[in-house]
């Protein structure tokens, strides 16, 4: 095996953070070449309809996994978050980088501008029912409009007035080198204001089960920490039986006795209800947090 064959969306963040883990791939396996296969994914073709319309954010990855049974390429690079809890039957997560930052921002209009001193109905541009829900809860006179596109598309809306605000993930603009190029106005949003999505800064290398010796080369840039936490965050979204859509947030950290995991789940309302559970056993912490949650009347727990 001297040549692997990467399947990826064919979006720049996609095309970007793929050819990021190719480079760490290459360092520890220079006698290996890989080769980008781009796809076009249905979430990509039909980018001005909700994601919640077109079957949520399973759409950016199907076409893509039916290429990796098929063998028409051997692993592919995907955005952890934009992936269901139970994978393909025949797939597996090969590896898993260090993540990214986890947060979201807000990038404005006008420079000087903030969360709070944006002007009262202020338009307010994510496609996202969790960021959603967060954001009203902290300015509830806010309007939020969908948003659809990739990164730069999002970025030139705002800067042209189309929108006062748009919410972006940290990590996105991260990879694709927005943050050092400076020119936008940023308010990086705490985790108290507006908890991450699930996985949200973590890529995921997925490969056939059938292909250990693969599985061994991924393995090398595969992060032990970053794995343990997002598996108790798409633990949760298993038990919610949710898709990447739900208006769920959830963040695993390790600590130095064991791990803490927060979780909200916006009701049909759009009122936030929130857990935090913290223990030793990382895989009681998401069935704890949905009981919880469950506690407080949580829908869409099965």
């Amino acid at each position: 095996m001297t040549t692997i064959k990467v399947g990826t969306r064919k979006s720049k963040l996609a095309q970007t953070q793929t050819k990021q883990v190719l480079a760490l791939l290459e360092e520890q396996h220079p006698d290996l070449t890989f080769e980008l296969v781009p796809y076009q994914t249905k979430g990509d073709r039909l980018n001005t309809i909700s994601l919640q319309e077109i079957g949520g954010k399973g759409v950016f990855v199907k076409e893509i996994e039916r290429a990796l049974l098929a063998k028409e390429i051997d692993i592919a690079v995907h955005s952890l978050k934009d992936m269901p809890a139970l994978l393909v039957e025949g797939c597996q997560l090969g590896a898993i980088p260090r993540r990214e930052d986890v947060r979201d921002c807000l990038i404005f209009h006008q420079a000087g501008q903030t969360l709070d001193n944006l002007p009262k109905g202020a338009r307010v541009g994510t496609s996202s029912l969790r960021r959603q829900a967060q954001l009203l809860k902290v300015r509830p006179d806010l309007t939020i409009c969908e948003l659809r596109g990739n990164i730069d598309t999002r970025i030139q809306k705002v800067q042209n007035g189309e929108y006062d605000a748009i919410v972006l993930a940290m990590a996105g603009l991260s990879r694709m080198g927005w943050l050092e190029q400076g020119g936008l106005h940023i308010e990086p949003l705490t985790l108290e204001t507006c908890l991450p999505a699930i996985s949200q800064g973590a890529l995921a290398i997925e490969c056939r089960k059938e292909d250990p010796e693969l599985v061994a080369i991924l393995q090398s840039i595969h992060d032990e920490q970053t794995a343990a936490c997002v598996t108790i965050e798409r633990e949760v979204l298993a038990l919610m039986n949710a898709d990447c859509t739900f208006p769920i947030a959830a963040y695993a950290q390790k600590l130095p006795a064991g791990y803490q995991l927060d979780v909200m789940l916006a009701t049909k309302e759009g009122t936030c209800l929130y857990a935090c559970v913290t223990g030793q056993a990382p895989d009681t912490l998401a069935k704890e947090a949905v009981d919880k949650l469950a506690a407080q009347g949580a829908w869409g727990i099965s």
